[in-house]
């Protein structure tokens, strides 16, 4: 017999049972009953004969097929947010799931890229973005979605799961005041959501030890919203800074492209790190991190876990998605600090 052609009919003659029973046995309908014993021998010989369940007919009985969507807001083009997709992809295969990705942009609508999704009948549909913000779902969408990733809504009706931007914060600053740093500068990210959330991380760490912090200190890394293009401060803030004797003992940076800068911009006013000034930041960009001299301390971006968890609301594993999410960073300590 054609290992493509084994269907229902020819388990349930074989082994003398119903169609039914065969059909229940192979997809674990438990409102079915029968022995053990007889799910067992019917599961046994479906892989001697190699069938294939068809699921395109299942799909259609059933109304979904076993398909997650995904509207990506430019996420499949950056290369941390790629990781929240890798590790989404990996985890829903393990429970038999496929995963399906339209992207929105060049002309096509949050509205367009749900409907694309919907014609598939996937099991549920989520959002994703490439960095953290705010997002105001269209109306037409809002009810197709059934999570948000790295992003949440502005009126926070559907779960999402973010970064937990401002306890990562809080968990670097104090590991510099652990350090014996008292005097630290933040050179932040303006514009993003990010940004504002790590500064209030910032302060509250200074509070919480009891170190006094210079509101100066904080400062933006680039002129207007930060972006890769935007025009770098980081050379003027450090000639400033260590302009006098009332000088930084470490520098927070935004990101890890930021710190590069300021080993840079350190290193032209002969300042030894970590020894003169302590050096962190945000991201983990490995590339960066692990190749700078002396390597990056950092905090490494939740993206793959954020996949994981949200595969395993979407799979319908574990527990249910709480409003918003916060998942947390992970410190890899190196030796700038």
């Amino acid at each position: 017999m054609a290992r493509s052609k084994v269907s229902l009919q020819d388990l349930a003659g074989r082994l003398g049972v119903s169609v039914k029973t065969v059909s229940g046995a192979l997809s674990g309908d438990a409102s079915i009953r029968m022995a053990e014993e007889t799910r067992k021998r019917i599961r046994t010989l479906a892989d001697e004969l190699g069938y294939r369940p068809n699921l395109v007919a299942r799909g259609m009985r059933q109304g979904v097929m076993p398909i997650i969507g995904i509207v990506a807001d430019g996420l499949i083009t950056q290369p941390f947010a790629t990781e929240i997709m890798r590790a989404f992809d990996n985890s829903v295969r393990t429970d038999g799931l496929s995963v399906v990705v339209t992207s929105t942009g060049s002309g096509r609508s949050v509205e367009t890229s749900v409907g694309e999704l919907q014609r598939f009948m996937p099991r549920a549909i989520a959002y994703a973005t490439m960095y953290h913000q705010v997002v105001d779902l269209p109306p037409a969408a809002r009810d197709a979605i059934a999570l948000m990733i790295n992003c949440r809504g502005t009126d926070e009706a559907i779960p999402a799961l973010v970064p937990a931007e401002r306890d990562a914060a809080e968990a670097i600053t104090h590991r510099l005041i652990e350090a014996g740093r008292r005097r630290i500068a933040f050179f932040n990210l303006p514009g993003l959501l990010a940004g504002t959330l790590r500064a209030e991380g910032f302060r509250a760490a200074h509070q919480e030890a009891g170190v006094a912090m210079v509101q100066d200190w904080i400062r933006p890394a680039t002129r207007g919203t930060y972006s890769n293009q935007a025009r770098s401060l980081v050379l003027e803030h450090v000639a400033d800074l260590f302009a006098g004797p009332d000088r930084p003992d470490a520098i927070l940076c935004g990101n890890d492209r930021v710190a590069l800068e300021v080993y840079g911009a350190l290193r032209r006013h002969n300042l030894s790190i970590p020894d003169d000034v302590a050096v962190a930041s945000f991201d983990n960009q490995v590339e960066i991190a692990a190749r700078l001299d002396p390597p990056l301390t950092t905090m490494a971006l939740p993206h793959r876990a954020m996949g994981r968890r949200a595969a395993e609301i979407l799979a319908g594993h574990g527990a249910p998605a709480r409003a918003i999410e916060e998942i947390p960073f992970r410190l890899v300590e190196r030796a700038s600090v």
